[in-house]
């Protein structure tokens, strides 16, 4: 029997998945503290990994994330970055790891991309812009075991998960950086179809996002952010019963029976990746 693990769950003003995010882990046999950002720096120490929940910190003025990007908060965070520590952003928390320069981690400290605005095209012409709410799948593209939260979880592995943003679209000035991220394995998850099919056209890629990028990695692994949420795909009976893949067969199949549909759904395989396996 192995120590749980410790997470700090980091929350700033107008956060708002604190509450489904530390059930998420503490089901997966972690043990969460909630770190708040007027708590001092030094509250960061001792633990073994960090998420940052999503939200709209600090009401995503200017833009998202990069208020919460320059709390003092951040600072103590990037030396837990180096020291190898587990760090994780969901949706806001991806942006603000952007924002504070942990991801990609290139050149550690600098904004070397961004999270715009949804730009969703079809053919080539933009039918949307803004906010985008709605079930996606998630390919898994990074080796097995390139991030502490996908240690559980086979390559081009589809996930579906839900979006919940308004500025969840990477893109770089400098096309070279996609190529050094092709070459360091740091894209982790792009956007998908049923059958594992990347498309540009939303909605398959839902917000534009360049190659169709859903999540990245640092460098050496251990910082991830990702614009879908896990923590509400935590359960089966969260899955749309409509859903085309075998975890829409899956969820239509536990229809009335309570305890299948409160068994694992795919976002669980990540918390569980960071705690080991622990839990149910």
């Amino acid at each position: 029997m192995t120590d749980a693990i410790q997470v700090a769950l980091i929350q700033f003003p107008g956060s708002n998945c604190e509450s489904e995010t530390a059930r998420a882990l503490r089901q997966s046999g972690c043990t969460v503290t909630v770190i708040r950002w007027n708590q001092p720096a030094s509250a960061l120490a001792g633990y073994d990994a960090y998420i940052i929940g999503g939200g709209f910190s600090y009401e995503d003025r200017v833009r998202a994330g990069v208020i919460a990007a320059k709390e003092p908060l951040m600072e103590a965070l990037a030396v837990e970055a180096a020291n190898g520590r587990s760090i994780l952003g969901i949706c806001n928390g991806a942006q603000v790891l952007i924002e504070a320069g942990l991801v990609p981690g290139l050149h550690p400290g600098q904004v070397e991309m961004a999270l715009a605005t949804n730009l969703m095209r079809r053919e080539g012409k933009v039918v949307r812009r803004g906010h985008h709410c709605h079930w996606i799948n998630l390919r898994h593209e990074s080796r097995p075991g390139r991030t502490p939260f996908t240690r559980g979880i086979d390559g081009h592995q589809i996930l579906p998960m839900t979006i919940s943003h308004g500025e969840g679209r990477f893109v770089c000035r400098d096309e070279s950086v996609w190529r050094i991220l092709e070459q360091n394995d740091q894209i982790v998850w792009r956007y998908c179809d049923d059958d594992g099919n990347l498309h540009e056209d939303f909605p398959i890629n839902p917000n534009g996002s360049w190659g169709s990028v859903a999540g990245i990695c640092n460098v050496e692994g251990n910082v991830l952010a990702m614009m879908p949420h896990p923590e509400r795909a935590f359960y089966l009976r969260q899955i749309p019963s409509a859903w085309g893949t075998a975890w829409g067969e899956q969820r239509r199949a536990a229809t009335g029976d309570r305890a299948a549909l409160e068994s694992p759904g795919p976002g669980r395989l990540l918390f569980r990746s960071l705690a080991g396996g622990i839990g149910a």
